[in-house]
């Protein structure tokens, strides 16, 4: 059965959030795009490891193989419009007819194995045309034959769009990828973190100095119990929970009230006192997890469930874009969002959160450094 085009404007998601993926144009730094275009791919080949790829899960939309397809040729076509706008002054670009392209290519035949190293040679050569940009030459412009006009820094955002909407149109969901990474590992894992570092106990220390005596916490990625043992045996209430069932089970078994949640979409009521709002919100290297448009919807609604003038401790892993990795004692790779300063300072005054400091930390050996914030709710 024959696909309808798609023939809508897309360009308004540089300005708004899309209701349908979810991307944030306005998130991401022109630093992001790279890395965020490798680990999408990274995304794409996981998805194309699975069976039945080729079939369609409706008669008039696209399998999964058939939009990897698309996407490969989407990274061929923008890298070619950033080195054309690069090398021209405000270039015409080409038109691409994308659902005649899937016809006549058989996309819905190609072989999945195939597909999956072209797309990744694809964004490899995408990622490298960003990362060729100099730094003034962003604002170059170029356009499309209906009038759009984009400069580099908004076409490669629209790009990552594209590329970002296909692969929640398929299904694929990183968080769970990453959640389940964690449940096969959770006991290596909740050893290898169980004692903490003197470094965590001075922001401990520091945190509860600033909170009132009975203070009411909302742990958010409490892991092995470490950080809950040690707010706790500092004087305050402390509410454990994490989105990974077998860290959950850990922490019952060792007599903590925990709660699986998932800050995004659960309720953050207290079980315990559902109608008063919680002192603080402590989030030691857990939302570093959180898809970087989503950030500033997690943060708000912790924001909603804490007091004015109520404290947040968060810390994430400094850096640019996204990344997959598969270090320490969890073997299954991971998504991981990393954050700039400033970029993050905004996304939690978006927020709803106050920034007080924010501290550069070198994790041990090589690990990426961190930034570890302390906020205070408006």
């Amino acid at each position: 059965m024959t696909i309808e085009p798609d023939t809508k404007d897309w360009t308004w998601v540089l300005e708004s959030v899309c209701p349908e993926c979810g991307f944030d144009a306005r998130a991401f730094t022109v630093a992001d795009l790279a890395p965020t275009v490798e680990a999408n791919a990274e995304g794409w080949v996981r998805v194309l490891a699975g069976a039945g790829v080729d079939q369609r899960p409706e008669p008039a939309v696209w399998s999964p193989l058939e939009y990897a397809c698309h996407v490969r040729d989407v990274h061929r076509v923008f890298a070619e419009r950033v080195l054309l706008m690069l090398a021209e002054d405000d270039p015409a670009f080409a038109n691409w007819d994308q659902d005649t392209t899937a016809v006549e290519d058989r996309y819905d035949l190609q072989d999945p194995a195939v597909v999956s190293r072209e797309l990744l040679e694809a964004a490899g050569a995408m990622a490298a045309a960003y990362r060729s940009v100099p730094a003034p030459e962003w604002g170059r412009t170029g356009r499309r034959s209906n009038g759009s006009v984009f400069t580099v820094d908004t076409l490669g955002r629209y790009h990552l769009h594209d590329v970002v909407h296909h692969l929640h149109d398929v299904g694929f969901d990183a968080r769970s990828a990453t959640r389940a990474a964690y449940d096969d590992d959770a006991g290596d894992y909740a050893r290898a973190t169980a004692t903490p570092t003197d470094g965590l106990l001075v922001a401990v220390e520091r945190f509860v100095a600033r909170l009132p005596p009975g203070a009411r916490i909302l742990e958010i990625g409490s892991g092995s119990g470490r950080d809950a043992a040690a707010l706790g045996a500092a004087g305050v209430s402390v509410r454990p929970t994490d989105v990974t069932p077998a860290f959950v089970a850990g922490l019952r078994a060792q007599g903590h009230l925990a709660d699986q949640l998932d800050p995004l979409v659960d309720d953050l009521a207290d079980p315990a006192a559902p109608d008063r709002p919680y002192d603080g919100v402590w989030a030691n290297a857990s939302l570093l997890h959180v898809d970087r448009s989503l950030l500033s919807v997690v943060l708000g609604r912790l924001a909603g469930a804490t007091r004015p003038e109520g404290l947040l401790w968060l810390s994430v892993k400094e850096g640019d874009g996204d990344g997959w990795s598969t270090h320490g004692t969890v073997a299954a790779a991971r998504l991981f969002t990393y954050w700039r300063e400033e970029p993050l300072r905004g996304v939690l005054d978006r927020a709803g959160w106050d920034v007080i400091e924010v501290a550069h930390e070198q994790g041990p050996g090589d690990e990426q450094p961190w930034l570890d914030v302390v906020a205070v709710r408006r």
